[in-house]
């Protein structure tokens, strides 16, 4: 049932799949890392993103040949792209160390966010396609003797609950960035072409 879940959500967004099971779990304090089943052999690669059947886990952080470690989004090194469902807003969730809560560290007091609004991925970054589940608002704080608010945030995904993962491969190609020639570079070329 939870396999037909994973595979029921990868298939409404269109995205290439992998299951994986998990093997073990990192403990060292504030560091979330998991270790899956698949590997470098099965085409994985760092930098991948990881759901379960509701919403964003982590990405790949390091590929092995037959296992992968996957960094948690509640990480304090994870930094994931998110904007709010309900209006567009967009930030960035950062993982607070502990299993349950990402922080929102970069909107002022007066940001349009609510307790109860579902942050998704933005796509800004790369790494991870648009339109993924992320978290719910908990908590918003204002501050108004400071620049920015406190906002807390739950993960959607079921951190602690997992048994399977499921990476995913995006349909985007990488936009790729083309320079433009300094007049040295064009001066050179018409010389050339003389």
């Amino acid at each position: 049932i939870r396999l037909r879940a994973l595979l029921e959500n990868s298939f409404k967004l269109g995205e290439q799949v992998l299951v994986a099971e998990l093997l073990s779990i990192n403990t060292e304090p504030y560091e979330h890392i998991v270790v899956v089943n698949k590997g470098t052999r099965f085409g994985v690669h760092p930098q991948q993103p990881v759901l379960d059947a509701n919403g964003v886990v982590g990405q790949v952080f390091r590929a092995l040949p037959l296992t992968s470690e996957i960094m948690l989004i509640t990480d304090p090194n994870h930094a994931i792209p998110v904007q709010v469902n309900r209006n567009g807003l967009l930030t960035i969730a950062v993982g607070s160390g502990q299993l349950n809560r990402l922080v929102l560290p970069y909107l002022p007091s007066n940001a349009d966010i609510h307790p109860g609004d579902l942050l998704i991925t933005s796509g800004l970054g790369g790494t991870f396609p648009q339109g993924y589940p992320v978290a719910v608002v908990d908590e918003f704080t204002s501050q108004p003797n400071k620049a920015f608010a406190t906002i807390t945030a739950t993960p959607k995904a079921l951190l602690d609950r997992n048994r399977e993962l499921m990476i995913v491969w995006s349909d985007s190609a990488p936009v790729p960035f083309i320079s433009k020639p300094t007049v040295n570079q064009v001066e050179d070329k018409t010389h050339a072409d003389k």
